[in-house]
């Protein structure tokens, strides 16, 4: 087989656009750059394809007269449409998923983190979770976004306002915690 196939056999994070908003182009692309199975809520559909991506599966029902791609499944919304879209990639054994959003807040996510490896992009950063003993060498300076939902400790790193941090020298930065997950951000 020629390398130009493409093949999606959930080895890459697939994507979900939840709410699009006004999303750099260029993260888009770069979220886009291994083909991932893209699954779009259906109230973003028409933006998507206004913006000439395939879309493989759309979680809701499309207002009548929208016209469709070729090969598209839907998934019924019986919920908030995103833990519709979460449920889905957990039954049919995706590792991961890129989720683009208006909310960075885990809030109705965290019983898919078990199963489902999960970052959230909003227009301006991205969020995931971390289990304790999480490191990650960054340069001084580097911020980070952290939703203080428990205790947690970390070196390298300085609180600067509610919820941001800095890196204070190049360097491994370490989080230390007895919750189940710390959820952190990084701005774009």
């Amino acid at each position: 087989m020629s390398s130009h196939h493409i093949v999606k056999e959930k080895q890459e994070p697939a994507l979900y656009i939840h709410e699009f908003g006004s999303f750099d182009e260029e993260h888009l692309g770069q979220l886009l750059e291994w083909s991932p199975t893209v699954i779009v809520a259906a109230s973003e559909y028409e933006k998507v394809v206004s913006l000439g991506l395939k879309v493989d599966i759309i979680v809701g029902n499309l207002e009548a007269g929208v016209e469709l791609q070729e090969n598209i499944r839907t998934i019924p919304q019986q919920k908030k449409g995103i833990e519709d879209a979460m449920e889905f990639l957990v039954k049919e054994k995706y590792p991961a998923v890129n989720v683009i959003s208006q909310i960075s807040a885990f809030d109705d996510l965290t019983c898919y983190l078990p199963d489902l490896n999960l970052v959230l992009f909003t227009e301006s950063s991205k969020h995931f979770a971390i289990k304790t003993g999480f490191s990650v060498w960054k340069p001084a300076g580097t911020t980070f976004l952290i939703d203080i939902i428990a205790y947690f400790e970390a070196d390298n790193l300085m609180q600067q306002e509610e919820g941001k941090f800095l890196v204070v020298e190049d360097g491994l930065v370490s989080f230390r915690f007895q919750a189940p997950y710390l959820f952190i951000g990084e701005p774009l």
